[in-house]
């Protein structure tokens, strides 16, 4: 079926229709005209079918509420009431992909299926988990994937307990966790980036059931939604399914404020030592770890955000990147290593010295600009460089993605132009950024992006990390007194009130879902 630009199906006006060649896809950007919400088909004869419905969800402090609220969505809905549908769901699926992710900036939640009527399942199951979760009846919910105080009698010790609180001090009891968080709070103090949008463990319990559930509302609209279908599919019974059993229901107001604020540029780079817990008994030798972290520019700016993937590639990933040699030669670090975000709305490009330590601080930073400068007047590794760009095309030609689905991938890099307002057809139209970045082959174009973006440019953080013997003991001994103290300021009735909710969670979770609510699950069946 071919769409026409500016007609409506089902309540979807067609803003534009362009075929990718790229991906041998007919791709339609549509808008819900009642909800608001966002639309990108992907028409092609792969039946490896995707749909996914995302959100903006900028965290406004480190409780952690997008990351509790995609695991609380999971756990029953308005149609399918069971304590986990998924569970049940995935017996009787033939999905090539069933998950949700939480980035700093977006909750997406992606099904992919080459069945016709598990696609089906699957989509309207998602989209009941996301518009009509049962956490507003069932305030258990947060108490169980997010947090609650832990008591099984009077005299017992309280504690924190919850799946995402245990997850994310699972998360933190890496040092990685550290360096990243300290990174973002320096370079991004003004905007929803400076927050752990996974949840910090320790600011976590402070999210009520008010503010889990107003972020829901504000955030959880159709307004505010990115849908995307891929594959070879009925769009017109998708688009009547999707209008006439969601979207209908609800009504633009235009009052949705998820827009990512644009960080202005730090005046000079930041320096932070920051420590992470080590056992009072540990060698410490070896295990700092340094990192200058920087601002690159803006996401949608698509050519960009390529020739600085490309460049960290040839700088830093294998024996023959010039500034991972120098750093090596140089023994800043055992490893040496780094990485390019392009997931947000301003990039991070990274370098990383680990096995470091603390002296050798001033070493790795000089050694980085050294190398790079010299770069910039002498040239870069144009062979290298040149392979990288190969490398890039296979991988985007052949849909090398590790076994996930192309509609997949594709799906989620989208993401990182249409969350920004920006066109989202624009990323998967890649062979003129590849021409562009062949013909910067013949010129000084990357010597210029090392200089402009990773050199002359003072939006920037220098992380060093140390390990603190003791610290871990310490924490550990500040925690208990920290529970020690709330629990005597409880009084009876409040112990008691928290040993019986404990209880009742337990009952809850030991009480298999009725035969009445496992029948709601669409199973496919063997014929």
């Amino acid at each position: 079926m071919t769409l026409a630009i500016n007609a409506v199906y089902h309540g979807f006006k067609v803003l534009q229709a362009q075929f990718v060649d790229e991906i041998s896809s007919q791709a339609y950007i549509m808008e819900h005209i009642k909800s608001g919400a966002r639309l990108l088909y992907l028409a092609n004869d792969d039946d490896n079918k995707v749909f996914s419905i995302s959100f903006r969800t900028p965290p406004a402090d480190d409780t952690g509420v997008a990351h509790i609220l995609e695991h609380s969505s999971l756990c029953g809905s308005r149609k399918y009431p069971l304590k986990e549908p998924f569970v049940d769901l995935v017996k009787g699926s033939l999905n090539t992909f069933l998950n949700a992710m939480t980035f700093p900036d977006k909750t997406m939640y992606p099904v992919a299926s080459r069945n016709d009527k598990d696609f089906h399942n699957l989509m309207d199951v998602y989209l009941d988990a996301v518009f009509y979760p049962s956490f507003y009846q069932n305030k258990y919910t947060l108490r169980q994937e997010g947090w609650h105080y832990n008591l099984d009698s009077l005299d017992g010790e309280l504690s924190y307990n919850g799946v995402v609180y245990n997850e994310m001090k699972g998360v933190y009891s890496s040092p990685d966790a550290y360096l990243e968080n300290e990174a973002m709070k320096a370079l991004f103090p003004d905007n929803c980036y400076r927050f752990e949008s996974g949840g910090y463990p320790d600011a976590i319990p402070q999210l009520t059931q008010e503010k889990f559930e107003q972020f829901h509302k504000t955030y959880y609209s159709p307004e505010n939604s990115y849908i995307y279908l891929y594959g070879d599919m009925d769009i017109d019974a998708t688009l009547e399914y999707l209008d006439s059993e969601y979207l209908s229901s609800f009504e633009k107001t235009g009052t949705v404020d998820s827009a990512i604020a644009e960080q202005q540029p730090l005046l000079r780079t930041a320096d932070i030592e920051a420590f992470y817990p080590v056992g009072a008994e540990e060698d410490c030798t070896a295990k700092t770890y340094h990192e200058l972290s920087i601002v690159t520019g803006k996401a949608t700016d698509l050519q960009t955000s390529m020739a600085l993937s490309l460049l960290k590639s040839t700088l830093l990933d294998s024996e023959s990147s010039a500034l991972r040699r120098a750093l090596m030669d140089a023994g800043v670090g055992q490893i040496i290593n780094g990485s390019y975000t392009s997931s947000m709305y301003q990039p991070v490009f990274s370098i990383r010295a680990s096995g470091s330590e603390k002296e050798l601080r001033d070493k790795f930073i000089s050694v980085i600009y050294k190398t790079l400068q010299d770069i910039t007047i002498n040239g870069i590794d144009k062979k290298l460089l040149e392979a990288n760009i190969n490398s890039m095309e296979f991988k985007l030609r052949e849909a090398d993605f590790g076994g996930y689905p192309k509609g997949l991938i594709l799906g989620i890099g989208v993401m990182d132009n249409w969350l920004y307002d920006g066109n989202p057809i624009e990323g998967l139209c890649y062979n003129k950024y590849l021409a562009a970045l062949r013909e910067g082959l013949k010129t000084n174009y990357y010597e210029s992006i090392i200089e402009n973006y990773l050199l002359d440019n003072t939006h920037k953080v220098l992380v060093t990390l140390l390990p603190q013997p003791g610290k871990e003991e310490a924490d550990q001994e500040a925690a208990a007194a920290k529970m020690s103290a709330i629990k005597a300021q409880m009084s009876q009735e409040e112990l008691q009130q928290h040993i019986d909710e404990c209880a009742e969670l337990h009952r809850l979770q030991a009480t298999p879902d009725s035969e009445e609510a496992r029948a709601t699950i669409p199973l496919l069946m063997r014929i």
